[in-house]
């Protein structure tokens, strides 16, 4: 992406948001009106402030366990050979909306300002009882955007039954070569257990997610002292039994009716300390050496402290047993190549991008509405100040979507991705520095 005269970009971002007026994708008159209460200026989170000390950094490592060989082997002997992602996409059954398909309502969901570019609506009836969780696409997979001959986006969905463990989480395959017809199906995530005879549903929200080279890493809630699991996108199975259970089940394997099971085949655990940092939202930077999983917690508006930011580096072994994860020290841990606070709360949404010819990369930072009603905002922020999006004639900073979902950068279009609610939807990150400009 090249960076051009601030005052341009400025005219260009104005352009662009003046021809998105009226058209298909822009919001209802209603959805669009900023209410008093909303129009208020955020919080200004100031400046990053790097965190150096062994206590500070400590917190933010993570120890790496692996699934025993011998267990997805078990699975895989007991179900039938894995599966790749062609064959996922091959039995897509669904189909996503275009934005004027989908209802105001729906569309009330997407950013004021930037505004999104592209825009869809999830089925109704697969969604039903599934809260939308974290993206990431093929564009972080691999540098060219593509896995093997598609363009792919996954988008990550959990389901909470009211019982201590009895959540779900899956992901979307999202066939995404045709613009005009994005077709998809699902697949249910899993851990294998007892040594590979069985495996139970991953019981936690996925609030972040990154596809980097063959592996899924998702993020999981607090309670779950593995913050992050691994899934090898070489490694789908194949359910046997639509029913509802999960596991093995009399007649076969089930997968709460969803055709495909991915199994994990690692995870990595928190310290058990009390400051320990859970990763909430996480992406990918390639402009980093190696390139780096970015990490950012999920902080309240009334907890009053700050939140963490941080990066680990991701491993460039050409060792087919490590491809896709993170550089672990001699005693299996994974520890921070960098961190910072931030004085922003209720953050979503985690970017990190180093423009060309610059020292330091921009965080971009996605802060959700919180408890209260009305729309997110969009920072920022790097060691000398930040810097939020406006929209409205009164200048307000809540023009992000409310949930402030996670993003998802693919360098290859320029395209960031996210999911607010039922919609999936793009923007370039030009759009984005634009606004922020």
């Amino acid at each position: 992406m090249k960076h051009r005269g601030r005052h341009r970009r400025r005219r260009r971002g104005r352009a662009l948001r003046a021809a998105l007026t009226g058209a298909a994708l822009a919001l209802t008159g209603a959805a669009t009106l900023i209410t008093t209460s909303q129009a208020t200026v955020a919080d200004d989170p100031g400046t990053l402030k790097p965190l150096t000390s062994a206590a500070e950094t400590d917190a933010l490592r993570l120890t790496e366990h692996r699934v025993p060989e011998p267990w997805l082997d078990r699975l895989s002997a007991s179900m039938g050979e894995p599966v790749g992602v062609d064959a996922v996409l091959d039995s897509a059954d669904r189909t996503l909306r275009k934005a004027g398909d989908c209802t105001a309502g729906e569309r009330e969901a997407l950013p004021v300002s930037p505004a999104a570019t592209r825009a869809y609506c999830w089925d109704d009836a697969d969604t039903e009882g599934w809260r939308p969780g974290a993206v990431t696409t093929s564009g972080d997979a691999d540098e060219d955007g593509l896995w093997g001959t598609h363009r792919v986006i996954l988008s990550a969905w959990s389901r909470d039954d009211g019982t201590p463990g009895g959540g779900l989480a899956r992901v979307s395959f999202v066939d995404a070569d045709d613009p005009d017809r994005l077709g998809y199906t699902s697949a249910l995530l899993t851990v294998p257990v007892d040594g590979g005879h069985d495996y139970r549903g991953l019981a936690s929200p996925v609030s972040g997610m990154v596809w980097y080279q063959d592996k899924l890493l998702v993020t999981t809630a607090a309670g779950d002292r593995d913050a992050l699991y691994v899934y090898d996108v070489e490694r789908i199975q194949r359910a046997t039994t639509a029913a509802n259970a999960v596991g093995r089940v009399p007649g076969g394997w089930a997968a709460n009716g969803h055709r495909y099971v991915l199994p994990a085949v690692a995870s990595y655990r928190l310290p058990d300390t009390d400051g320990a940092a859970r990763p909430g939202a996480i992406s990918l930077d390639r402009g980093t050496a190696p390139d780096s999983l970015v990490a950012s917690e999920r902080v309240t508006a009334d907890a009053d402290r700050p939140t963490r930011l941080w990066r680990y580096a991701l491993g460039t072994s050409t060792d087919p047993e490590r491809t896709g994860l993170p550089v672990t020290d001699a005693a299996g841990g994974v520890n921070a190549a960098e961190a910072y606070e931030t004085g922003a709360a209720e953050v979503g949404g985690v970017l990190s991008y180093r423009p060309p010819g610059r020292a330091h990369s921009e965080w971009y930072l996605g802060r959700a509405a919180g408890g209260q009603d009305g729309r997110g905002t969009l920072w920022r922020q790097d060691t000398e100040g930040a810097r939020a999006a406006e929209c409205g004639a009164d200048q307000s900073q809540q023009c992000w979507s409310g949930s402030a979902g996670s993003l998802s950068y693919s360098e290859r279009t320029g395209e960031v991705w996210s999911q607010s609610e039922n919609m999936l939807f793009s923007l370039p990150l030009s759009s984005i520095t634009d606004a922020l400009d």
